[in-house]
């Protein structure tokens, strides 16, 4: 669990810095994503909870990397697919040595008779309500001729889904 912790930080840490070089994302919303993300491993909430922060991170740092790669004008072709491909193996195979995914006792039955990884179901659901809000900001940003509705507009949109999420997954599982 250490292990973990020390590599979370560290990832997080490191995309901290590279936000700075590429603002595609609010740095405040991965700050947010990240520092929820540990503080409810530490308080033992839902991994389908933590999974739905997790989403959120992946997608924030996916953005990131493919603005740097446009500021650094490294373009070719397949480069947006390897970039998402990359950065869910880089979550998820560490998830998965360390013993997060894999484990039988950490599954829900889904409606359909299957069972379905807690923090798998959290990372896929918290990747596209973290997606569709930064889509949504930005449709309605240009909608209002390039300018946001409301001061922190930008912070709000993508890391409202995921408060959202995490309120209807907690009463769902409780």
């Amino acid at each position: 669990m250490k292990k973990l912790l020390f590599l979370l930080i560290t990832f997080i840490f490191f995309s901290f810095f590279v936000a700075k070089i590429a603002l595609a994302i609010c740095p405040v919303c991965t700050i947010a994503v990240g520092s929820a993300l540990g503080l409810s491993r530490y308080l033992g909430i839902d991994d389908t909870i933590s999974g739905l922060w997790l989403g959120g991170l992946i997608i924030s740092l996916i953005f990131w990397t493919i603005d740097w790669l446009d500021k650094k004008n490294i373009k070719f072709k397949g480069r947006n697919f390897l970039t998402i491909v990359l950065w869910y193996l880089f979550l998820i195979l560490p998830l998965y040595f360390f013993g997060f995914l894999g484990n039988p006792q950490n599954s829900l039955l889904c409606f359909c008779g299957f069972y379905f990884e807690k923090l798998f179901l959290g990372i896929l659901t918290g990747s596209f309500a973290f997606w569709f809000g930064a889509e949504w900001y930005y449709y309605l940003k240009e909608k209002n001729q390039g300018h946001a509705y409301f001061p922190f507009q930008k912070v709000v949109m993508p890391i409202a889904p995921l408060i959202i999420l995490s309120l209807i997954f907690y009463f769902l599982l409780k």
